[in-house]
């Protein structure tokens, strides 16, 4: 193991996570703890759950490690790869993900995750995205019919 300063992550359902600091500062939420003085020995992450940050970190290290190639095409390519399957999840889980992402700021996994969403419902009718995300449609026939009369061009 290498000489690394490291980070101890506390996540909302009590597990602690070793970090190295550099995976760690991917976060800029993180970031700005850590230059700001308020991370002491344990920097608790009360919005997201073990199962979620062991993800995070997966993702981060995997950027780290690829900026520190030699062979940046290469890197690209790996990363690209590697992203389009670290997003093969389910809906949950995603969602679980973007929430991280967006409280921990990480941009990149924030718009890794808002982009698989939006491509999972792009070209779809709303009843089929109901059913991916498992939404209940709480219009009666006769007040849906009103508001896609009402906005009938958002539906040409």
């Amino acid at each position: 193991m290498s000489s690394q300063k490291t980070i101890v992550l506390k996540t909302s359902d009590g597990e602690t996570f070793e970090v190295e600091e550099m995976v760690a500062l991917e976060s800029q939420t993180i970031k700005h703890m850590i230059e700001d003085d308020c991370a002491n020995a344990t920097i608790p992450l009360p919005n997201v759950t073990s199962k979620t940050l062991s993800m995070v970190i997966e993702y981060c290290k995997k950027h780290v490690e690829s900026t520190k190639s030699e062979d940046k095409k290469t890197a690209e390519e790996d990363l690209k790869a590697f992203d389009s399957e670290f997003v093969k999840v389910d809906v949950d889980s995603l969602f679980d993900l973007i929430l991280a992402a967006n409280y921990l700021n990480i941009k990149s996994l924030l718009d890794l995750t808002c982009q698989t969403t939006a491509d999972m419902i792009k070209g779809k009718t709303p009843e089929e995205i109901r059913e991916i995300f498992n939404i209940k449609n709480d219009f009666t026939p006769e007040e849906e019919e009103a508001v896609r009369r009402e906005n009938a061009w958002a539906f040409e």
